[in-house]
């Protein structure tokens, strides 16, 4: 179950799983998620802030209906508010237990009381808590009394499809890279803190003229981050590609030689809750720089599967950039010890298998005790 948006089925099956969207609005304005997400859409225009009542009222209520009609073993709520909040709410209505997820924006980001008080609440009736790294895990545990301790169960990444193999030159011969290749893939916004990497450009280019950076995506920040790269004058060897389909990106990630994420603590305290890119990059070869914030350094071990750095530094950006381009002949030993780790820690398999073993030992649990649903 998931929230409408323009241009969207209300009902379908996408491999084989049943997706049911709610209304919650005119459909004109339904945009509160669907593109880059609710937080970031209500910082954009902040009349958006009027349609939380509605979207909230709407997901309870299709939920409960949802609820009563297939009668569900259990509910899986993906962030605490408002699935949390809402799942929590069915839950004292029908009995019916549920998983919640929390990713990171809404643990640290949509701060005040009742903010504050609605996760509280959702972590204190959820069946289990699931998060999405350590960071959050510290975050989520000081929030509550709870008597379950959250457990770290990350996006799981498909290593089939991120893989090393199936290289090819399309990408770099259409950008013209014939020298070392950056690439930036995610949310085009404060928290991803691209401007760093931008003002970090000139200093690389001018020890490696011929490096270009791909920046892969969209979001409320593109307009003022495309002006800073042509005040930079790196229109040569930066380039925005724009949002692409999930099906594109591993070509991209394997054409690459280095994937540069320079994360941030935002001003609302909202910071990166994982890095699922990060992993996908790793798996595809990318030898990988990222900031020492968030759940980042689950993902990158400073030396071994890649290089952390201290966020909204832009020298550190550029010297460690440096570094790992004269240090080609290292880049098989990286990519090979990367790939590994990740395979290991981030494989869909992987954590397919952990949830579905979690989803199971809630629903056994239920069986066990009963519930009305």
């Amino acid at each position: 179950m998931a929230p409408n948006y323009p241009g969207a089925r209300q009902n379908e099956n996408l491999d084989g799983m049943a997706v049911h969207r709610f209304r919650y609005f005119f459909k004109r304005f339904e945009k509160l998620a669907g593109s880059s997400g609710i937080l970031p859409t209500i910082r954009k225009n902040k009349l958006y802030y009027l349609l939380i009542p509605f979207f909230i009222t709407a997901e309870f209520i299709a939920l409960w209906k949802l609820v009563r009609k297939i009668k569900p073993d259990v509910v899986h709520a993906h962030w605490l508010i408002p699935q949390g909040f809402v799942a929590a709410i069915v839950k004292k209505l029908t009995g019916t237990p549920f998983v919640v997820t929390a990713h990171g924006s809404d643990v640290f980001g949509l701060r005040g009381n009742i903010f504050r008080l609605c996760k509280i609440f959702s972590i204190n009736n959820a069946d289990r808590i699931t998060v999405v790294s350590s960071v959050i895990k510290k975050a989520a545990s000081e929030m509550s009394n709870s008597i379950i301790e959250p457990i770290i169960l990350p996006m799981g990444v498909d290593s089939t499809r991120f893989s090393i193999t199936n290289k090819d030159d399309s990408i770099r011969r259409r950008y013209d890279a014939k020298g070392p290749l950056l690439l930036f893939v995610g949310r085009l916004s404060e928290v991803k803190g691209i401007r760093y990497l931008l003002e970090a450009m000139p200093a690389v280019i001018s020890k490696e003229p011929e490096t270009k950076l791909l920046i892969i995506g969209s979001g409320e920040e593109e307009d003022t981050l495309k002006e800073l790269n042509t005040s930079l004058e790196l229109e040569r060897n930066v380039f925005f590609v724009g949002s692409i389909p999930n099906s594109d990106l591993p070509q991209f990630y394997r054409a690459a030689d280095i994937f540069v994420g320079p994360s941030i603590q935002a001003k609302g305290g909202d910071t990166e809750g994982f890095g699922l890119t990060f992993v996908e990059a790793g798996m595809s070869g990318c030898v990988l720089i990222g900031s020492n914030v968030g759940g980042i350094p689950d993902i990158i071990q400073d030396g071994r599967t890649g290089f952390l750095i201290e966020e909204k530094d832009t020298t550190a950006i550029a010297a460690k950039i440096l570094e790992i381009i004269n240090q080609r002949e290292d880049w098989p030993e990286i990519r090979n010890r990367t790939r590994i780790e990740l395979v290991n820690n981030f494989s869909l398999k992987t954590i397919a298998k952990e949830y579905s073993d979690l989803l199971s030992l809630v629903c056994e649990k239920s069986n066990t005790i009963g519930h009305p649903a």
